[in-house]
């Protein structure tokens, strides 16, 4: 039996796309997947099946009939998000609180030169990027987050609704549950 993380795009985030996640879970039991455990109210879970359909859309049209919502999910195996932290860059996930550091994730329709091209470059001496597979390394200064490039256009860009992004302590915990 394969294990699995799924990360829900946009979800409890200022009030909009409300999903208690206690009520994910149960719904996720529902559908036969097993091991079920939700981290965060963001959208996080870890679980288990042999299933090799479309578990993406499973859960996507779950949550349109459950939750009533168009909610974007991104399934990963679990080993593959564990490699992913494999190659980190030394850079990303220290302990320093000055630094903020987090895991793009593109969803397979999008590639790393389409982010790129529609972002830009990184501001040199305020944030820095290195791709890796479906998955980007993105660090800045908590301080100067507003005047980095990223910051304001991962969200706001086109390919940004193509994306999901977690911290690295997030991602950590996804791979020790």
């Amino acid at each position: 039996m394969e294990r699995y993380v799924a990360f829900l795009r946009g979800v409890n985030r200022n009030g909009k796309n409300k999903i208690v996640m206690a009520e994910w879970k149960a719904e996720m039991e529902r559908l036969g997947f097993l091991e079920v455990k939700t981290y965060l109210n963001s959208g996080n879970a870890v679980f288990s099946t042999e299933r090799q359909s479309d578990v993406a859309l499973e859960i996507e049209t779950m949550i349109q009939e459950k939750f009533h919502l168009e909610i974007p999910v991104l399934i990963m195996q679990q080993k593959q998000l564990k490699d992913i932290l494999l190659h980190a860059p030394s850079w990303w996930g220290t302990q320093d609180q000055e630094i903020y550091d987090n895991l793009i994730f593109m969803f397979p329709s999008v590639s790393f030169a389409d982010v790129l091209q529609e972002i830009g470059e990184p501001k040199e001496g305020l944030e820095q990027i290195e791709p890796y597979g479906q998955a980007i390394f993105w660090s800045f200064c908590r301080k100067d987050y507003q005047k980095t490039n990223w910051w304001s256009k991962t969200a706001s860009a086109s390919v940004g609704s193509q994306l999901t992004i977690r911290t690295a302590n997030t991602v950590r915990k996804l791979i020790g549950m």
